[in-house]
């Protein structure tokens, strides 16, 4: 049970047992969870040590309820055991800090490389406990922004033509007459047109699929500013796919910063103010091509560990399984 992530369940399914029986039996019996050294402040953090690494990853992610943990992991178990180095409840700089610096400094001293996104605790606790590593922003995080400042600009003309409708609605009753949407030529309304070009967005045009290409040309018709975001966001993308070095990536962020002032669009400034304040440790990815992958890989592992144990009820219980696997 501690080798797969098996529900309890499940097996008591196989084996025609009552399931909540055989993992009480488990939890009480067959495992050694009750002996489990950090089983008094698993709730709140979990270390492991020996499981540090030259490259770390650290991001959060919830067990249950909401509740975030930040985990610490490293990349050199690729996601099997002696993956996870710390497990933190809640994500304060200084509670990080606090359980980290419970490794001898001369181990956290041989720390390189840690993977992060652009939150500035994760930033403030990594500054502080591995002195001699480089912070690396996830280029995905990056980019994420972009994705979302196009998606702000879509949602604001979605529901502008959601107020144009509901009046031409109104109007259309005063006179007694039925409302007739326009439609376009792929069959879509103006509302139809905004609300299914969500996905084409986020992708590459090379990889839009004919129907998309068509809803494309038609919504960059209609829109043109929604094209010089999607633009603007592509071009962001093609900086982290193409560029070879950070010096190259340097001068490219540059010109990109110039086509982000010149557009006039608010939601991208804001995403450029963003990437200027964080400049160095976004062009630290040039180095290595590092990104935060494993981490989000391993969230999803426990996600998966979280969904076939039908929540978490026991949340020391669970950790001590995750434990088991991963540490």
């Amino acid at each position: 049970m501690d080798n797969h992530p098996v529900s309890a369940n499940l097996l008591g399914l196989f084996f025609h047992v009552d399931g909540k029986q055989l993992q009480e039996q488990y939890k009480n019996h067959l495992s050694d969870f009750h002996d489990w050294d950090q089983k008094h402040h698993a709730e709140n953090w979990t270390l492991f040590p020996q499981n540090i690494s030259e490259h770390l990853s650290i991001d959060e992610t919830s067990f249950s309820n909401g509740d975030l943990y930040t985990i610490v992991s490293s990349k050199s178990a690729k996601g099997r055991k002696g993956t996870i180095l710390a497990t933190i409840k809640g994500t304060k700089a200084e509670d990080i800090i606090r359980v980290l610096e419970r490794i001898p400094s001369r181990s956290r001293n041989k720390v390189r490389e840690v993977t992060m996104d652009m939150a500035p605790n994760m930033a403030k606790a990594i500054r502080r406990c591995f002195r001699n590593s480089r912070r690396v922003i996830d280029r995905f995080h990056v980019q994420k922004l972009a994705y979302d400042a196009v998606q702000e600009l879509r949602i604001k003309y979605r529901w502008e033509v959601l107020d144009e409708e509901s009046r031409a609605i109104a109007e259309a009753r005063k006179r007694g007459n039925p409302y007739e949407p326009e439609l376009l030529s792929n069959g879509d309304s103006i509302k139809q047109l905004l609300a299914r070009s969500r996905h084409l967005l986020f992708k590459h045009s090379s990889r839009w699929t004919e129907s998309q290409k068509h809803r494309a040309e038609l919504l960059f018709l209609r829109f043109p500013k929604l094209k010089k975001a999607y633009d603007i966001g592509i071009a962001l993308g093609d900086i982290f796919n193409k560029c070879k070095d950070k010096t190259l990536a340097f001068t490219k962020l540059g010109l990109w910063h110039n086509q982000v002032e010149n557009s006039g669009i608010l939601s991208f400034e804001s995403v450029a103010r963003s990437i200027a304040a964080h400049h160095p440790e976004i062009l630290h990815y040039f180095d290595n091509r590092s990104t935060n992958a494993s981490a989000e890989s391993f969230n999803a592992k426990l996600k998966a560990f979280r969904s076939v144990s039908r929540g978490v009820r026991d949340t020391t219980f669970f950790l001590y399984r995750v434990m088991k696997l991963y540490a």
